[in-house]
């Protein structure tokens, strides 16, 4: 099942943050909480990391943004950065581009900015299994990150967690993911989509279809069952395919 992008807002002033919660939702995001303090939000993040970070810079207290994102990374807690400032000049960037964020918005925003702004973050980040940055974006419409990819629905990018695909089905140039409840059209061909989906529980047992091996209810002679659909197994995978199951005949 697919959920909202959720973000959490560090912001000190609280009009402003009321307004950016505001057209948060508005753009079909879940705002998860409205911080002041980048303690607060280090604290947060700890206990559950959002998808994305919403950061403003001039911050109160003992930490400002720039110091809140150095924790964070220092203790090994990627997440995906935005930078709000009201100041646009070069060393405040600078000091902030240290800390790898994935946007930079200038107040006062346009509701266009922040949903570029946070296309962008989706599109860009990724986390890696020595928890660094890497970008590892495979289309347009949709984001690959380490147990998820986010896909574009409805104008608006929506988290799926990849155990929650039941197949890929090709369509010409393009992919349709099913789910149990909603199915996602993408523009990208299934053999560049299967490079990218390296989990092991995902396998290609036919020119048109990518499978879970942990959704399939029935194995048949020449094709497999997943919630009730028969998915072909081609000749030239069926070996492949016998070896990466568990049979008892």
């Amino acid at each position: 099942m697919n959920s909202a992008v959720k973000v959490l807002i560090v912001e000190d002033e609280m009009i402003i943050a009321a307004k950016i919660s505001m057209h948060l939702e508005q753009l079909g995001y879940e705002v998860v909480g409205i911080l002041p303090r980048g303690e607060e939000a280090v604290v947060q993040c700890r206990q559950s990391p959002p998808d994305i970070l919403l950061l403003d810079i001039n911050l109160k207290g003992n930490l400002d943004g720039v110091e809140t994102a150095q924790l964070l990374l220092k203790e090994d807690i990627i997440v995906p950065t935005i930078f709000l400032t009201a100041n646009s000049d070069q060393a405040t960037f600078d000091r902030a581009k240290s800390t790898l964020p994935q946007a930079f918005l200038t107040k006062p925003y346009r509701k266009t900015e922040l949903s570029r702004a946070i296309d962008l973050a989706v599109a860009n980040a990724s986390t890696a299994p020595a928890s660094a940055p890497q970008s590892a974006a495979i289309s347009e419409d949709a984001h690959l990150l380490s147990d998820r990819i986010f896909v574009r629905h409805k104008e608006r990018m929506v988290k799926l967690f990849l155990k929650d695909i039941l197949y890929v089905e090709a369509e010409r140039a393009y992919c349709k993911i099913v789910t149990s409840s909603t199915e996602y059209l993408l523009s990208i061909a299934l053999g560049k989509l299967e490079e990218q989906l390296t989990s092991p529980t995902f396998m290609r047992v036919h020119r048109s279809y990518l499978i879970n091996l942990s959704q399939i209810d029935e194995i048949a002679e020449g094709h497999v069952a997943i919630a009730g659909k028969a998915i072909p197994i081609g000749k030239s995978h069926r070996e492949a395919f016998i070896a990466r199951v568990n049979l008892i005949r």
